[in-house]
């Protein structure tokens, strides 16, 4: 599966599993960015995300918790 940025609930399901004693909203975007361009999933060109984006995958990973 390839995960790219408008894959925001797939991109919260994989960080929520990745790092599940996190707490999304402590989560700096440059980390967040950085720990979503690592995801063996992501296939993405890192510099298509903007804030939104990371907004977005942010409220999504706390939904998911």
């Amino acid at each position: 599966m390839h995960i790219k940025w408008t894959d925001t609930l797939d991109i919260a399901i994989a960080l929520d599993e990745k790092y599940p004693n996190v707490d999304p909203l402590t989560v700096r975007f440059t980390d967040l960015h950085s720990w979503i361009c690592d995801l063996s999933e992501f296939s993405d060109d890192p510099t298509k995300s903007n804030e939104k984006i990371l907004e977005a995958v942010q409220m999504a990973w706390i939904e998911e918790k």
